[in-house]
């Protein structure tokens, strides 16, 4: 019974992933709507944890998408949830651009090419506009959303801003822009918020 599940498990990241990877025109941010998406319907991670994927994912070598799938793979089913959720998102690519290559020489004049290839900007735009907002509130708003009682006995959510984040984007936005510290290497700013990170979690 075990490996029925653990199969179906991996079947379902399969295709999971092949969908993100049809789906997410634009590159690797395109991808975070849809795991956004795909963590509020199974249950996989959370926010916080898609926080931690992006992280990362910036911050390996690799193209983004392509490494937060093998993130979530390996989150969710292991060594080898990590290599189907892999090979789920780059299977979808490959087919489409195996299909392109073989008809874009005879059909490139077209003006309906044309405009289907000028119609994937705005969605590519789009996209990664819906990952930007994603990200930021992942980053600078609290995860769990505080709940408060009012006098009536009902209740009120309040999502609050994450202030030290805040702050320390401000922070690092002001020294890449104004300062002349901007001329060092960018992993010198990754590892800068990643230990101002690992101290305001402790």
């Amino acid at each position: 019974m075990p490996l029925t599940i653990d199969f179906m498990l991996l079947v379902r990241l399969f295709f999971e992933f092949c969908r993100v990877g049809l789906f997410s025109v634009g590159g690797g941010l395109a991808t975070i709507p849809f795991l956004t998406d795909l963590g509020e319907r199974t249950g996989w991670f959370n926010p916080g944890d898609l926080a931690n994927m992006i992280a990362i994912s910036e911050s390996t070598p690799g193209p983004m998408g392509v490494n937060m799938a093998t993130y979530v793979g390996f989150h969710t089913a292991g060594v080898v949830g990590g290599v189907v959720a892999t090979l789920g998102l780059v299977s979808s690519s490959i087919v489409i651009i195996l299909i392109i290559a073989g008809f874009l020489q005879k059909f490139r004049q077209s003006k309906a090419v044309d405009a289907v290839f000028y119609g994937l900007r705005a969605a590519s735009v789009a996209l990664i506009t819906a990952a930007l907002l994603q990200v930021a509130k992942i980053a600078l708003m609290f995860h769990e959303v505080p709940y408060i009682a009012c006098p009536g006995g009902e209740g009120v959510e309040i999502q609050l801003f994450y202030w030290p984040a805040i702050i320390l984007a401000v922070v690092i936005f002001v020294l890449v822009k104004f300062t002349p510290l901007k001329k060092l290497h960018p992993i010198c700013f990754i590892g800068l918020a990643a230990l101002a990170g690992a101290v305001l979690q402790m």
